[in-house]
């Protein structure tokens, strides 16, 4: 019998989750929580998601690969849930190369990814291409070919990453796809006629996809990604139960998840902490703690309902204010993001959906400046007052946000480190969003910087 004082004690599991659109700073905390953290763990999207990291005043975005890679010695894995394009992972790989992060040897990436191909992007693209000649409001993808990715998935016929071990068969499945998506590509969405940038247009041929570009790129991108094909799944469970720590990274947010957010202006995969188990391969039980990320206002890029949205365009308006100062600019695709006041009834809904356990407020430090702040505690909907956001987008866009207005700050938040050294008015605000939402606030973001934050309650340690 195993003597108790010599067992191993479990690692202990964090799960990082955006609760409003994506963009909550989630890259810096994951960063920040990975000095706790021995694995950090990308569970669902694709390289559709950015996250900016400031360390020591240099910038770096990641899309791919976990925000744990800027510390050395944490291992990384991309888990089952998130859909792979190899050629953007490379890319992504050299760039932390140059910067002097060594990455292969601490990067695992499952062999049950379904492949991000370019007929993807091609179909992602053409869709969206024929709404804006239909007259239809977008969609407001990133053309990266997420979404049709995780189609192919659901229709099981993706190609994963355990089939570039095979030639033979990748092959053979790849022409089938091809059949499919080319048909698809000419057919319907009269690709022939388009004009395509000059990457896609590398592997097209009037208007169809060819075998051969496509086929060649993923059998050289084989050879490099090979020693790091992993059975993540086995990997994450025998860590965990040698003591290590892990950290589980969301991409996106919660009001983007196919199922419970503003469908079907939403990402094609669940962003709620509970796809944390099935896009990694462990078991619900090892998801501790959960938190959630909410900035200090609201934004969103791309179309559909924003309850809260000001006019962000207009110089010296508090939208203006919050577009500027939080120089709001989307990581992945640069288009500017649509702000807001902050809205509690939203994160009540996140916080339903997620089973929260804290929160943590980043770019508290936006709001400086402005002489008052609205905040958001429910809805008036078809003549009726709700204080939760209702689920789908037609409801959404017919709620008619109910604000309460609080005093705002004059004194400068950046960089503070302590909770009592904030402005009074700063701690009046956070204990309000407290007490509306119902989820304590456990950890504060003062600047981008990794340094600069404010601990209340550690998630390793609550």
């Amino acid at each position: 019998m195993m003597n108790s004082k010599s067992a191993v004690q479990p690692g202990r599991n964090v799960v990082v989750v955006g609760t409003q659109w994506g963009d909550e700073g989630k890259g810096k905390l994951v960063d920040w929580l990975t000095e706790t953290a021995q694995g950090v763990v990308r569970f669902q999207g694709g390289h559709n998601a950015g996250h900016t990291l400031v360390i020591n005043g240099v910038k770096t975005a990641l899309h791919l690969i976990p925000s744990g890679i800027m510390r050395p010695g944490v291992k990384c894995y991309i888990g089952n849930g998130v859909v792979l394009s190899v050629g953007k992972l490379f890319e992504e790989i050299a760039g932390l190369e140059k910067a002097g992060v060594e990455v292969r040897s601490r990067l695992r990436v499952s062999e049950g990814c379904p492949l991000i191909l370019p007929f993807h992007a091609a179909i992602d693209i053409a869709r969206e291409a024929a709404k804006v000649k239909a007259g239809t409001e977008k969609i407001g993808t990133t053309g990266r070919g997420i979404g049709p990715a995780y189609e192919d998935k659901i229709a099981r016929r993706a190609l994963r990453v355990q089939d570039l071990k095979y030639p033979e068969r990748f092959a053979a499945k790849l022409r089938e796809l091809l059949a499919l998506h080319n048909h698809v590509l000419t057919t319907f969405l009269h690709s022939a006629d388009m004009v395509w940038d000059e990457k896609l247009a590398g592997y097209m041929k009037d208007g169809e996809i060819q075998f051969e570009p496509v086929y060649a790129e993923a059998m050289a991108q084989a050879e490099q990604l090979k020693p790091m094909i992993a059975d993540v799944s086995r990997e994450l469970n025998e860590a965990n139960k040698a003591g290590a720590n892990l950290l589980f990274e969301g991409a996106q947010g919660t009001l983007l998840d196919v199922d419970h957010g503003t469908y079907p202006f939403v990402t094609s995969s669940n962003c709620v902490a509970g796809n944390a188990a099935a896009g990694a391969g462990v078991g619900p039980g090892l998801l501790h703690y959960v938190l959630g990320i909410t900035k200090a206002y609201c934004t969103r890029v791309g179309g559909g309902p924003f309850p809260t949205e000001l006019e962000w365009e207009k110089e010296g308006t508090p939208g203006w204010h919050m577009s500027t100062v939080g120089a709001e600019k989307g990581v992945t695709t640069g288009r500017s993001r649509r702000c807001g006041w902050f809205d509690a009834a939203l994160l009540k809904r996140s916080a339903q959906v997620n089973g929260l356990s804290g929160l943590c407020i980043t770019k508290l430090d936006v709001l400086d400046g402005l002489p008052e702040l609205k905040l958001c505690v429910g809805y008036e909907l078809d003549g009726e007052q709700i204080d939760i956001l209702p689920m789908g987008a037609d409801e959404i866009a017919r709620c008619q946000p109910v604000y309460e207005t609080l005093p705002g700050w004059t004194e400068s938040s950046v960089g503070v480190t302590r909770y009592e050294d904030l402005p009074a008015n700063a701690r009046r605000y956070l204990d309000r969003i407290q007490e509306t939402t119902g989820v304590p606030i456990h950890v504060v973001s003062t600047s981008p910087d990794r340094d600069h934050t404010i601990l209340i309650r550690h998630p390793y340690q609550a």
